[in-house]
């Protein structure tokens, strides 16, 4: 087993992230993205704003022009070895999620909890993903920060992509990373 879903306490001490490009079939069908995605947006969420919108990509072709042409506008004419890698990261993995945080501006509620919002919405797709027996790994990269894609996903002049979530079955074992020492972050005050 690639995450430990023997209890809340020991998935949540071993769940891992998979690489999107080790991602295979199956992915998560129409109505266990649709559980998934429900139980992502269960955050924290001050003043019930939902200061996020979900974008659930399924024209993965469409996804790759997309970002070839974002790319072009940014930086000029993709080399091969660009094309290939915006070929990779738009079709891996059998679903794409994309989170787009959506501030809510005429709310009292400062922008800075918005996106934080945004973020724990991403982390809980991940989680939903990872508890419904599929791996899950969240990226950003210059797509995340490029205007164009920003505005065909469908997202304003304030929006910003909080990520791609990728969601997918292991193609390979999933390894374990390098850690935070709990004592070098954890303190207690005062």
């Amino acid at each position: 087993m690639f995450n430990d879903l023997s209890s809340p306490a020991s998935f949540l001490a071993s769940r891992r992230s998979g690489k999107p490009r080790d991602m295979v079939a199956p992915g998560p069908d129409p109505d266990q993205l649709r559980a998934i995605l429900t139980a992502a947006m269960r955050v924290p969420d001050h003043g019930k704003l939902a200061p996020w919108r979900i974008v659930v990509v399924d024209d993965r072709d469409s996804l790759a022009v997309l970002l070839q042409n974002g790319f072009r506008a940014q930086r000029g004419a993709p080399e091969a070895d660009d094309v290939s890698a915006i070929d990779q990261f738009a079709r891996q993995a059998p679903a794409l999620v994309a989170v787009i945080s959506s501030p809510v501006e005429a709310s009292k509620i400062p922008l800075w909890e918005q996106q934080l919002s945004s973020g724990a919405l991403c982390m809980n797709l991940v989680a939903a993903a990872t508890a419904h027996g599929f791996v899950a790994g969240w990226l950003t990269g210059w797509a995340a920060y490029d205007p164009h894609v920003l505005k065909a996903l469908g997202g304003g002049a304030n929006d910003r992509i909080a990520g791609f979530v990728f969601v997918g079955s292991p193609g390979e074992e999933l390894k374990e990373r390098p850690r935070p020492v709990y004592d070098e972050i954890v303190r207690h005050w005062p």
